[in-house]
């Protein structure tokens, strides 16, 4: 789901750049190995005597539709536990939770996790075909005589939606937060 760049944090005050690329979400005694290993790397490389403890994020790529903002001194451990949590949601969903974080509707992962049912997402679309799939769905337009149907502004009816404040056009998405 997401690549991280673990730095050894004493090395790196040092001069030296010692880190390597770890895939998350990872068995937690196997990203507890990979992080020694770098902080071993570490002492390795600076020639030191002192026993290297620190780490932090220094890049991260996300390999998914998927995508949130990672402190570098965020606690990988609690990170990865997250990032197992939604291994295995569907495409809809994570593009639910990651909404939800980046938009800041949701404090964490678990939280915007209980809050992915409250996002309907309107893939494809933008507001004006938002605002008459709405209106088809609600009055039946295509039912109505011509002469009223032809006189709907539904770029009108797009911006009053936009005001509401449910409505966010991302990309070529629309999410709607009924929450």
């Amino acid at each position: 789901m997401v690549d991280v760049f673990i730095t050894d944090l004493y090395a790196y005050n040092n001069g030296f750049l010692v880190g390597e690329w770890v895939s998350l979400p990872l068995d937690s005694a196997k990203l507890t190995y990979k992080i020694r290993e770098i902080l071993a790397e570490g002492q390795l490389q600076c020639k030191s005597k002192q026993h290297h403890t620190e780490w932090f994020i220094t890049d991260l790529e996300w390999t998914e539709d998927f995508s949130m903002t990672v402190d570098e001194y965020a606690d990988i451990y609690a990170l990865n536990e997250s990032l197992g949590d939604l291994e295995f949601k569907s495409d809809h969903e994570l593009k639910a939770i990651s909404f939800l974080l980046n938009e800041g509707l949701a404090m964490d992962i678990e939280d915007a996790i209980s809050k992915a049912d409250d996002v309907i997402v309107h893939e494809n679309q933008n507001m004006e075909d938002l605002a008459f799939d709405l209106l088809q769905d609600c009055y039946g337009v295509d039912q109505l005589p011509s002469i009223i149907s032809n006189h709907i502004d539904y770029q009108g009816v797009a911006k009053s939606l936009e005001y509401d404040g449910c409505y966010y056009e991302i990309g070529n998405d629309i999410y709607e937060y009924v929450g």
